[in-house]
């Protein structure tokens, strides 16, 4: 008999659920996958206060995605949160909430966790022996440095594309000045990290939302048609290319970014903030190319429960 296993990923621009039916001896299938810009962030400020609207849209999300999962059989229902409500003075109210309203528990996971939930999913899908991954989310980026296949370091930093583009005024026409203080900052916060100079001339997998935006937009490039489209999880974009689609969303506004083939308009505000810290990466670690993710923190949740919890062969 399957069974069904939905992980909620809340973090602190969307809110994500995965379903996998997992049959016998760990066979398992992608049933269904949701996601939602809640932006759960927004406004958090210096206070790190969540703010009441971007509460009362993720309480409605949690309570679709809770409906979904009630109408599952013999369903296991896993659900963690990340930056936003890690770093909130009113964690605790929040969750209260989300508990009494909605009948979810949440687990608060810590940065080094939500880092090694990502190697845990990257590395169990793409090979890397040594490099850098990196996971740019909404409020925070996980580093995980790679040698021989291990997880070495696991860091998570608190910039992200929601707060970099928030406190720089990145969200629509840039202005050069706010560019450059972002690149500043984004500079400043990397280089108390000195292990990333063992990084250098390896290879970089980037995952998170505004990643995995540059790489679809590089995949439309490449299509000669839409039957062409490569998936994004593996596909590898020349470090010259990257800088080149930089380029482009810079040059243009909100819309114009929104209109670009591979950029959902939900994020063409926040696109630019969540490059910053990949961009910066390239150029300090002299790396001349970057490959992209699809599977971080949740499928690193779903290969944790069949190897703990799914009995062998």
């Amino acid at each position: 008999m399957s069974s069904n296993l939905a992980i909620i990923d809340l973090g602190s621009n969307s809110c994500r659920l995965r379903i996998t039916e997992i049959f016998e001896h760990g066979r398992t299938k992608l049933v269904r996958y949701e996601k939602e810009y809640v932006r759960l962030s927004e406004n958090m400020g210096s206070a790190k206060v969540l703010q009441p609207v971007p509460m009362e849209r993720t309480l409605e999300t949690l309570q679709r995605f809770k409906e979904i999962c009630d109408g599952l059989p013999n369903v296991r229902l896993i659900a963690v949160a990340t930056a936003a409500v890690r770093q909130a003075v009113n964690q605790a109210e929040f969750l209260q909430r989300v508990k009494k309203e909605v009948g979810i528990d949440f687990r608060v996971i810590s940065g080094e966790r939500e880092a090694y939930l990502d190697y845990v999913g990257v590395s169990r899908t793409l090979e890397i022996e040594n490099g850098l991954i990196i996971d740019t989310g909404g409020a925070s980026m996980e580093m995980i440095l790679v040698d021989q296949g291990q997880a070495e370091e696991l860091v998570s930093l608190p910039i992200g594309s929601v707060i970099l583009s928030q406190n720089y005024h990145l969200n629509d026409r840039i202005n050069a000045a706010d560019l450059y203080d972002a690149a500043v900052k984004v500079d400043e916060v990397l280089s108390t990290q000195r292990w990333l100079n063992r990084a250098r001339h390896t290879q970089v997998v980037a995952l998170g939302g505004s990643n995995r935006a540059l790489a679809k937009m590089y995949r439309w490039k490449l299509a000669k048609d839409p039957a062409t489209v490569q998936p994004v999880h593996g596909l590898t974009m020349q470090t010259a290319e990257a800088n080149q689609m930089m380029h482009e969303l810079l040059s243009t506004d909100r819309n114009g970014r929104a209109k670009i083939r591979g950029i959902n308009s939900s994020r063409a505000d926040v696109i630019v903030g969540g490059l910053l810290p990949l961009m910066a990466l390239l150029r300090q670690l002299n790396m001349h190319e970057v490959r992209f993710s699809n599977n971080g923190l949740r499928e690193g949740l779903l290969f944790e429960y069949l190897d703990h919890e799914v009995a062998p062969n």
